[in-house]
């Protein structure tokens, strides 16, 4: 039996999900849904978050099926509307923490401070604690288009040719995006530990 392409095998799937075939569609689902829901974590740095995008990505998928037209990979197709769904949770999340953040002040102040020095101790934390905090950290700090671009290049190990079709922007700035995105993410890890993401910086050392 010949072996069939993996694109012309997901747009079979879809074809059968759009006539009704929902095991079709679950089949996507369990092909997909670790991948997407890895991304979402790195993209919200919170699983519970993940979760939620994951799932309203998944529900927008099966619905809008008929949009998608196989003018690019499923998986392209399923990445977009996740990390969509992931962006729109970040801002609910926001929303919630800044009207947290208003009712905590108008209560006891001071018990809220006392928290906040409490998490913030760094005798609490081992040097991978600081590693992975301060690798989150620089993630979530870096501009939209660069940290998509990172993620997807490190975290989904996708070449830079599918990040340029996923992102529909020209080859030559996904890979400036992603170096970009490396030096600031190492230079922020230099702080808690020397050698940062591993890299060589001659002009670092000799400066010390």
């Amino acid at each position: 039996m010949p072996n069939v392409p993996q694109a012309q095998s997901d747009l079979d799937l879809v074809r059968q999900a759009r006539l009704g075939d929902n095991a079709a569609f679950d089949r996507l689902v369990c092909k997909y849904r670790p991948r997407l829901l890895a991304l979402a974590v790195r993209y919200t740095g919170n699983a519970s978050d993940a979760e939620d995008a994951t799932q309203d990505a998944l529900v927008k998928a099966y619905r809008g099926l008929g949009d998608f037209r196989g003018e690019c990979a499923f998986y392209t197709w399923l990445y977009r509307i996740t990390i969509n769904s992931a962006k729109n949770l970040l801002l609910v999340r926001t929303r919630e923490r800044a009207v947290a953040s208003v009712a905590g002040m108008e209560g006891d102040g001071g018990d809220a401070s006392t928290r906040g020095q409490d998490l913030e101790t760094p005798e609490r934390l081992t040097l991978t604690e600081d590693i992975r905090a301060t690798v989150n950290a620089s993630l979530q700090a870096l501009p939209e288009v660069h940290r998509e671009a990172i993620i997807l290049r490190e975290l989904e190990g996708m070449s830079y040719e599918q990040i340029a079709e996923a992102m529909g922007t020209p080859l030559g700035t996904v890979r400036s995006r992603v170096f970009r995105a490396r030096e600031l993410i190492d230079r922020e890890l230099r702080r808690v530990f020397d050698a940062g993401l591993g890299r060589q910086d001659k002009k670092a050392r000799a400066s010390r």
